[in-house]
C-alpha cells in the first residue's frame, strides 16, 4: 500500500490520482474514472470530485492501493 501525503483536510479523487503519477493528464484521469472508477473505502466511485479524507483507502482496478496520510 502506497501513501499519498496531503496537508489539507481532504483531496478530491481526481487530484489524488494525479499525485500517483500513473496518468499522463487530467483527461486520462477523467476517462479512467468514467470507464473503470476507483474504490474508495471499498465503495466504487466514478466522480473526480469525490472528497477523500485522511486514512481513506483508494484502490484502482489495476490493483494499486493508496492510503491518504497527513504530512
Amino acid at each position: 500500500m502506497k501513501e499519498i501525503k496531503i496537508t489539507t483536510p481532504f483531496i478530491t479523487l481526481g487530484q489524488l490520482l494525479k499525485l500517483t503519477n500513473k496518468f499522463e493528464s487530467g483527461g486520462m484521469i477523467k476517462g479512467y474514472l468514467a470507464e473503470e472508477g476507483a474504490f474508495v473505502n471499498g465503495e466504487l466511485d466514478k466522480r473526480r470530485g469525490r472528497k477523500v479524507y485522511l486514512k481513506d483507502i483508494v484502490k484502482l482496478t489495476t490493483g494499486e492501493t493508496y492510503i491518504v496520510k497527513g504530512k
